[in-house]
């Protein structure tokens, strides 16, 4: 694989600094602070001056002279306390821009340590819909599973399912409380068993005799009481196949459907292994590990309840370790609202004091709540929690009212329409989410979203769509692509903003965070407008430059197509609009 143009020069620099007698890790570049005086610049010369006692500008002048020595670079210049600044050749930005087009990964190369990782994300529970805040959950989760796997690591997504804690017993107390027994179980459907949930909630908040009941009926369950598991495994089959539905729609991808159950003989052994390590002790009843607290107070987590039930966070602890010893986990994400950060610290703790996770990185991803226009978590026109599914009809009728019906355009039927809506819906959805840095919470714009300018999915889309209507055209036209050559600045631009792609995917993958790469998607689809609205194509002043700017085009088809699909987003071939 050719190196990008960054990488490329990093190592030229590399081979100067070793010339020259300097340290190599300050031989590192960045695109420049003044794009308008210089394409790149490195200020290495700054940070090796105080090790060798020397003025900045007397070492950045050395490295400057060599650097000019360089066919493809084009100028060089020493500017304020010892940056250097120079631009590159437009014969060497075409080399690279024609390589990238060659290689089916754009010129990005993958991790040089792959690891094997597993990622829980989802979090969905037994008879309860998704709602409006598993959306950041899915769509996070699953743009950096997409992102990981596209650098090279292997990635196991679980989404964990709630099925085993007292919510479980206060469902089966509710059923026997309505029915007197279990019997009609198998006859609900999410419906009902979202019902009785609801219900179920009320009276354990009203009646403390009801929440003792689901308690007890939640640690019988756990001990195998043969009844309620028969209960148990339907209702947890009806509520999976359920939230399948919306997760599909959702086009986020799970490997596995485990839930907490799956963990249930895990946290007997994680019970036993704290014994052993003499880090448990019996409180009140409770078998707890206290935590040592640094600058904040750390509550004791509890393993096993008064009831005899496990704690809740031994469910993830003893998930830890099955995932270690089972799919051999080097790394280990949670993509779980911020609100549980105290949790997954004290999770992390105790695997850590236990040992059960050496070696293997333990990371959370804390994401903020979905707002309305209040600032307030987003609710439905009643006040309650907007149902996640509620949330993409509302998103599709946006996008559907702004699309022509179907026998209105020739050639594209009712079928046809409804595909487009669904994949600009999901788009704007997905995008208007993933612009904004994972731990902040955000307004979901209902009126704005959707729309096909400013900074969102469908404006991304449309450009793809633009891109291809030019592709079809050419190519209706006669005309062929060729090679890329530079022969403004417009152009120049373009290539430069291209040639950065390999670097926003590896800063998305060090940083876990996707919204550097809606940055950079909404700002290349931008320099693209710009480049268009300059650089006719097939009206070009003669066939070199107009082979050269339809290759251009289809490099940045390509590379938003790439982008979106790392955001969990599909690029419609056609968009159309309402007359």
């Amino acid at each position: 694989m050719t190196l990008s143009i960054e990488k490329n020069f990093n190592q030229k620099f590399a081979d100067i600094f070793q010339k020259l007698d300097l340290d190599t890790k300050f031989a590192v570049i960045k695109p420049s602070d003044r794009p308008d005086l210089s394409d790149f610049q490195c200020n290495g010369a700054l940070a090796l001056a105080k090790s060798l006692h020397k003025n900045p500008r007397e070492i950045a002048a050395l490295i400057a002279e060599e650097l000019q020595k360089d066919k493809d670079v084009s100028s060089v210049s020493v500017d304020g306390p010892g940056f250097i600044n120079f631009k590159i050749s437009n014969e060497f930005i075409a080399k690279s821009l024609n390589e990238m087009a060659e290689d089916e990964r754009l010129g990005c190369s993958k991790v040089a340590e792959p690891k094997e990782i597993v990622m829980d994300f989802g979090g969905p529970n037994v008879a309860k819909a998704l709602h409006v805040g598993h959306l950041r959950s899915a769509v996070i989760g699953e743009s950096i599973r997409r992102i990981e796997t596209f650098v090279g690591n292997k990635v196991i997504s679980d989404v964990h399912f709630g099925d085993w804690g007292t919510p479980m017993g206060m469902i089966l107390a509710e059923i026997i409380h309505q029915d007197g027994n279990l019997d009609n179980v198998e006859s609900y459907d999410i419906a009902k068993i979202s019902a009785i949930y609801k219900q179920a909630n009320i009276r354990c908040k009203e009646d403390e005799n009801a929440k003792e009941t689901a308690r007890q009926i939640t640690a019988e369950l756990q001990n195998g009481n043969p009844e309620y598991r028969k209960a148990w495994k339907y209702l947890r089959d009806v509520s999976v196949a359920d939230v399948k539905k919306t997760y599909q729609e959702l086009d986020a991808h799970f490997d596995l459907w485990l839930g907490e159950s799956d963990a249930h003989q895990a946290c007997g052994e994680v019970v036993e292994l704290a014994k052993e390590k003499g880090i448990s002790e019996v409180d009140d009843g409770a078998t707890i590990i206290r935590l040592p607290e640094t600058n904040k107070p750390m509550p004791p987590v509890i393993l096993v309840k008064t009831d005899g039930g496990f704690g809740y966070q031994v469910t993830d602890i003893a998930t830890i370790k099955t995932r270690v010893e089972d799919l051999h986990a080097q790394e280990i994400i949670y993509v779980v609202d911020k609100r549980q950060s105290l949790h997954f610290e004290q999770v992390f703790q105790v695997s850590e004091m236990l040992g059960i996770a050496k070696d293997v990185k333990l990371e959370h991803i804390g994401f903020g709540t979905v707002n309305g226009a209040d600032g307030k978590p987003f609710k439905t026109r009643d006040g309650g929690v907007m149902n996640l599914s509620d949330l993409i009809l509302i998103s599709k009728e946006k996008v559907r009212s702004s699309m022509p019906k179907a026998g209105e355009v020739e050639g594209f039927s009712k079928d046809d329409i409804e595909k487009m809506v669904t994949q600009i819906a999901m788009g704007a959805i997905k995008f208007q989410d993933l612009k904004n840095n994972i731990a902040s919470g955000y307004v979901f714009d209902l009126e704005d979203f959707a729309k096909f300018d400013g900074k969102t999915g469908p404006y991304i889309q449309y450009a793809v769509a633009r891109i291809n209507s030019i592709l079809r055209k050419a190519k209706a036209g006669g005309l062929e692509i060729g090679d890329i050559v530079i022969s403004n600045e417009d152009e120049r631009n373009l290539a430069l903003k291209l040639s950065q792609f390999e670097n926003v995917i590896m800063r998305a993958h060090a940083d876990k965070e996707p919204s550097i790469i809606t940055d950079y998607a909404y700002t290349l689809a931008q320099v693209f407008s710009g480049f268009y609205n300059t650089c006719p194509i097939m009206n070009a002043e003669d066939k070199t430059l107009a082979v050269s700017r339809l290759k251009l085009a289809s490099l940045v088809r390509d590379t938003l197509k790439q982008l979106l699909y790392l955001l969990g987003i599909e690029a419609p071939e056609v968009m159309l609009k309402a007359a």
